[in-house]
């Protein structure tokens, strides 16, 4: 006869692992070919000069330079203004 009460089991204790997103390389620093810049899920970021975006949305660098980070102004399709961030790399 046992002595305790039997107790439940938990199911719910696992956790994904981190997808360890965000900046790889801040404004001024260099970049080689292939180099990460961002990764993020959605276009949080968007590509300008010398950068590419990959399917799972990474940015990265398409010529060696220096990384560039800016904002500039987007009109939408229904004529709000939105201010987005664009990255670019810089070739000297």
């Amino acid at each position: 006869m046992a002595h305790t009460k039997s107790l439940g089991t938990s199911k719910n204790l696992r956790d994904s692992e981190s997808k360890r997103l965000g900046i790889k390389k801040q404004d001024g620093q260099t970049v080689s070919v292939g180099q990460i810049i961002v990764r993020q899920r959605g276009s949080k970021y968007l590509t300008g000069k010398n950068v590419k975006q990959g399917s799972d949305d990474t940015i990265y660098a398409m010529q060696d330079g220096k990384v560039k980070f800016r904002s500039s102004k987007k009109i939408r399709f229904d004529g709000k203004v939105r201010y987005i961030k664009i990255v670019e790399v810089i070739t000297a």
